[in-house]
């Protein structure tokens, strides 16, 4: 049987903060930009079926195609590390800062990837500028202000309901890690990383790197948004509201119940870790 034990899967993800820790610059930039463009290229798909059918729930059911991706290429997102390597650090596997020098560095290269993919999006549905938004277009600018200035007109009820938002969303991406390995075989790992992103996006919770493509190319494509509203209502709170989730509901719990029982001092030098890493 290709099943994994939960504890045997708390102790991959702690490996594999391990091996991230030690990641280049170069590399944690590269993975980190796929993977904020594969994220970026899933939630137009999502709203793309969502537009086309009528029906909001198809566009949770696709979406996950871009976490699957990022997984099984052992591609660098900022929110899923934030469970992992700090259960390698509560564990005493690594110090302080190489978990927050890949917590920057891969946040840096979503942000890149993701807002690279917004351009080359709004170019495409716009004929570069030359089309009104409509449809899909139309669909990326109201979501953009119901992130941004919706919550700014709430005041502080609309920054905390934010930040909860976003503590719920990573509790379930930090679960869609964990669960990526709760199985051998290749199937196993894509349902196991599915269920839980199926539950974030389908309940409209708030995720950073989704936020990094949804409303640059909203305002891209013209939404009433300012670069301060922007990371002020958002993408601040939700970067830490998603930190907060992940630690909180996936490493301290996972760190409580699935420990191995006894800490591992951090190495002091690692080879420089290359190719894919299972999440």
């Amino acid at each position: 049987m290709d099943f994994v034990k939960p504890a045997d899967m708390a102790a991959a993800m702690s490996e594999a903060g391990v091996v991230r820790a030690d990641l280049s610059i170069r590399d944690m930039l590269v993975r980190g930009m796929m993977a904020g463009a594969l994220l970026g290229i899933a939630t137009s798909l999502a709203l793309t079926g969502a537009v086309q059918s009528g029906v909001p729930f198809v566009g949770a059911i696709v979406f996950p195609v871009g976490f699957v991706m990022i997984v099984c290429l052992g591609l660098e997102l900022c929110t899923g590390n934030f469970g992992i390597l700090a259960l390698s650090f509560m564990e005493g596997r690594i110090g302080f800062r190489p978990m927050m020098r890949n917590f920057a560095w891969g946040f840096v290269g979503n942000l890149v990837g993701s807002v690279l993919y917004a351009v080359l999006l709004v170019i495409a549905l716009t004929n570069a500028w030359h089309t009104p938004p409509a449809g899909v277009a139309q669909k990326i600018i109201d979501i953009t202000l119901s992130k941004t200035v919706a919550y700014e007109t709430l005041g502080s009820a609309g920054m905390l309901t934010c930040f909860v938002k976003a503590m719920l969303c990573n509790w379930m991406v930090c679960l869609g890690v964990t669960m990526s390995m709760m199985s051998t075989s290749t199937f196993g790992k894509i349902l196991g990383a599915w269920l839980p992103i199926f539950l974030f996006f389908a309940q409209g919770f708030e995720h950073a790197v989704v936020n990094m493509f949804m409303i640059p190319a909203g305002m891209m494509l013209g939404a009433h948004v300012s670069f301060e509203q922007w990371w002020v209502w958002n993408q601040i709170p939700v970067t830490l509201g998603n930190f907060v989730g992940g630690v909180l509901f996936i490493s301290v719990a996972w760190y409580l119940t699935f420990r191995s029982g006894t800490a591992q001092p951090a190495p002091l030098a690692r080879p420089r870790a290359g190719g894919i890493v299972a999440r």
